[in-house]
């Protein structure tokens, strides 16, 4: 059964375009610190580090102090709530598009082989 806070925290955390960005640049490097995430996001290392503090309460970073420096890190575990939802509606659309398909396929069948409907 699907966990609802947990799920809602991780639909939070990544709805935010900013965050999403700094976490798929988290999840590209095998760990990153706030100074190194700040380089080029666009945003101050104060919003930076608000933005983590997001993704680590939602689970999907995790962080490990070393001196004044904090390394981030992805947590995969983290997306298991969105993966655990997209999996059931995935069934849910495969389900329906084959159900199109054959429909689709009878109604070719039909237009191939007309009958003589209307005359007599």
């Amino acid at each position: 059964m699907l966990e609802t806070k947990e799920f809602d925290s991780v639909l939070r955390a990544l709805a935010d375009p900013t965050r999403r960005s700094l976490f798929e640049r988290v999840a590209a490097a095998r760990e990153i610190t706030v100074g190194d995430l700040t380089e080029g996001s666009g945003v101050s290392q104060g919003a930076v580090s608000q933005h983590l503090k997001t993704l680590k309460q939602a689970g999907l970073v995790a962080e490990r102090p070393e001196g004044r420096k904090v390394f981030y890190r992805a947590n995969p575990q983290g997306l298991e709530p969105m993966l655990e939802w997209m999996t059931r509606y995935a069934v849910f659309w495969s389900q329906r598009l084959d159900k199109l398909e054959r429909l689709l396929r009878q109604d070719d069948g039909r237009q191939a082989n007309p009958t003589e409907g209307g005359k007599k």
